[in-house]
């Protein structure tokens, strides 16, 4: 095995707790859990798992390196992904006011998801501009890779575990909105759950612009 058990035990434990904790990622699937349902989101949870990866993937080629060690470069991608995250907690403000007028036995919660595209490109995008995820693969994630030992092997290994263990955590807070959603039935309840959910994306993002690079 290119990477010893208790290693990987350790790695499971970390990605258990890491991916678990309240992050954009598990945001995002818990408002499309509980606007769209659980069953026509699996493009955005793909496109979020996906976004993760191609991170990690970038710190085990050596170009987290490269990023790191360049501050222009590490600025350019933290404001674009800064700036998407917090368009995407005004876009979350904007619909929850869209809905003031909107009488509340007409208004139902769960309506058109948009198409497949949309999904797995808004999930790819926030997952490559979520702090928690990038912190991750630029200093964490290097920590389990052994430069003497094949990469593919460890590449297989820690990535799919990862894969895996994101999707799961992915899905009990999609499932978790789908539940949600019958108490955001009303259309004040919801409108008040957009506005905090859309405040933590600007935070998020607000966070992702000052964070400074790491030495």
């Amino acid at each position: 095995m290119s990477i010893s058990f208790s290693l990987w035990l350790t790695y499971v434990a970390a990605v258990l707790i890491i991916s678990g904790t309240p992050g954009p990622n598990m945001l995002l699937a818990m408002t499309q859990g509980i606007r769209f349902g659980l069953r026509p989101i699996w493009p955005t949870l793909l496109g979020a798992v996906c976004g993760v990866l191609v991170i990690l993937c970038m710190s085990m080629s050596g170009l987290g390196a490269i990023l790191k060690a360049s501050e222009q470069l590490f600025a350019v991608v933290k404001w674009v992904g800064a700036a998407y995250l917090i368009y995407l907690g005004i876009h979350m403000w904007r619909t929850s006011d869209s809905m003031s007028n909107t009488p509340e036995e007409t208004h139902t919660v769960s309506i058109q998801a948009p198409s497949i595209i949309v999904q797995f490109r808004t999930g790819m995008a926030v997952a490559m501009s979520n702090p928690k995820a990038i912190l991750f693969g630029l200093a964490f994630f290097p920590q389990f890779i052994n430069a003497d030992a094949p990469l593919l092997p460890q590449a297989i290994i820690l990535l799919t575990t990862f894969a895996t263990i994101e999707v799961s955590w992915m899905c009990v807070y999609a499932l978790g909105g789908t539940q949600l959603s019958k108490y955001l039935a009303s259309p004040l309840r919801m409108r008040r759950f957009n506005r905090a959910s859309g405040s933590a994306f600007i935070l998020a993002g607000l966070g992702l612009g000052l964070f400074g690079k790491s030495k």
